[in-house]
């Protein structure tokens, strides 16, 4: 009898970048191995999502003022790893966004949270790394949030599922919101918020809003307005209301999710510890009107409705998603530009 020998490759190791705070461009983001060149890169925003919506040379702000470009905006990454890895899952993706909101909805929503964790992840990289440019040209140490740190630090351990065999026991790290948008074809809303973890992205006929470390708290929250919304299509300045609804819930959410992580064999388990944890205060601070409305005139800036008519009424802020009465609007009957 023939016997053939199988090799099994050796469990990956897990990769903190955090620790000794590697952001060179000499690492590859994701493993931390040592890349060949410094030109071994790729896009933050994929070359296909830029291309189809003329981004590469539109301006992109960073957190210090500084102005970049979306071209600019990449991070170091093995070659082996992006395509074995990255490339697969940017596929699967452009070609679900190609199709539309029934083809997102069909997607894992494990893959769509590590594709825009990826891509938020990539721009905190570039953040950091402007960051530690600007203190050590003024002479000074490099300075951040432990607390910050250690959302990033967890955010970039579970992007670690798309190279490694690393599964979430009996929870989601993340709360996902998708709805059927009757968008301007050409348009291409974009918008995160780094502190708190959220990114949203409204383009061809549907919106997607998530958070990405609140283990479905903000999901939990928001139950209510999610019935009555039901699978009903919305008009572009609903999802923006309720984008605004969640970015602002994000902020108020009060806890920091700690995990046990569980090494089994070559697997890697991770497991939620109770947000509750020992405190009796709710998961999220009270909501004040006044806030929520600043939030959205941001978000409705391109309807140009001020703050003093979104709250002209404190206890009842202007809505689009809801009439008087508390029933969802139809969007068809909402009068506005798309």
């Amino acid at each position: 009898m023939d016997f053939i020998l199988i090799f099994a490759p050796m469990p990956a190791q897990i990769y903190h970048p955090f620790e000794k705070f590697n952001f060179s461009n000499s690492t590859c983001f994701l493993t931390g191995q040592k890349l060949t060149s410094e030109e071994e890169k790729i896009q933050v925003f994929p070359q296909w999502l830029m291309s189809r919506y003329n981004l590469e040379d539109q301006p992109f702000k960073l957190l210090d003022e500084s102005m970049a470009t979306y071209k600019d905006l990449k991070i170091p990454c093995a070659a082996q790893i992006n395509e074995q890895w990255l490339e697969p899952l940017e596929a699967e993706i452009a070609a679900a966004f190609e199709i539309g909101y029934e083809a997102v909805k069909d997607l894992d929503q494990l893959r769509l949270f590590q594709w825009a964790g990826k891509l938020l992840y990539g721009i905190i990289f570039n953040e950091i790394q402007s960051g530690i440019k600007l203190q050590h040209s003024q002479g000074e140490e490099f300075n951040i949030s432990q607390a910050i740190i250690h959302k990033f630090s967890n955010l970039h351990l579970m992007l670690q599922s798309i190279n490694q065999p690393i599964f979430f026991e009996d929870f989601n790290p993340f709360s996902l919101f998708l709805f059927k948008v009757d968008n301007n074809e050409k348009e291409f809303g974009y918008r995160d918020e780094i502190n708190t973890m959220t990114f949203a992205l409204r383009i061809k006929d549907f919106g997607l809003v998530i958070c990405l470390q609140d283990n479905g708290a903000n999901r939990n929250y928001h139950r209510e307005i999610l019935e009555k919304i039901g699978d009903n299509p919305l008009h572009p300045i609903q999802f923006e209301e309720f984008s605004g609804r969640v970015f602002y819930s994000a902020y108020l959410f009060n806890r920091l999710p700690e995990y046990n992580i569980l090494p089994v064999g070559d697997d890697t388990f991770i497991e939620a510890m109770s947000l509750r944890g020992i405190s009796s205060k709710p998961l999220f601070d009270h909501w004040n009107n006044k806030t929520y409305g600043q939030v959205l005139e941001s978000f409705w800036k391109n309807w140009g409705f001020l703050l003093l008519e979104i709250i002209k009424n404190p206890e009842e802020p202007m809505s689009f998603l809801f009439n008087a009465d508390g029933n969802f609007t139809d969007a068809g009957t909402i009068e506005l530009a798309r």
